[in-house]
């Protein structure tokens, strides 16, 4: 690996890892939370839109997870509170999952959580760095 290639590399694990440890600690610190942060992610894929529903499918291909994995996931939270299920006023096969009032709080801190972690990052960002990290992140989330 060259030096640029090496570089990057450590940059973007030490990135996306401390990203993670630190939504873990901020759970795991919140006395009223008994969320994981994969559960945390789920909550926040399922608000995205206004809450306006998705199915298990939905969640799974945005996830890139297995239907199964969300089946077990969505029933946990919805034993937990977070989420609920709902069937489809015009067709009673789909199911929709929402947020219910508990989760909408929780998404909303997690959301928080997010905005500080961005206006953090560019505060100090020239609006040229700024258009080259979101071009090169894009580029980034292309490849995966």
């Amino acid at each position: 690996m060259d030096s640029f290639s090496s570089q990057l590399n450590d940059v973007l694990v030490d990135t996306f890892n401390n990203i993670l440890k630190v939504e873990e600690d901020l759970l795991k610190h919140s006395t009223s939370v008994d969320l994981s942060i994969n559960e945390m992610h789920l909550i926040e894929s399922v608000g995205k839109n206004k809450n306006d529903g998705k199915t298990i499918s939905d969640l799974a291909q945005i996830l890139n997870i297995t239907l199964p994995s969300v089946t077990i996931a969505i029933n946990k939270l919805v034993k937990k509170g977070y989420v609920k299920k709902e069937k489809s006023s015009t067709d009673g096969r789909m199911v929709y999952v929402r947020l219910t009032d508990k989760g909408l709080r929780i998404d909303k801190i997690h959301q928080y959580f997010h905005v500080k972690m961005v206006n953090e990052v560019s505060k100090e960002m020239t609006d040229h760095e700024k258009e080259v990290l979101i071009h090169g992140m894009e580029k980034l989330n292309g490849f995966f």
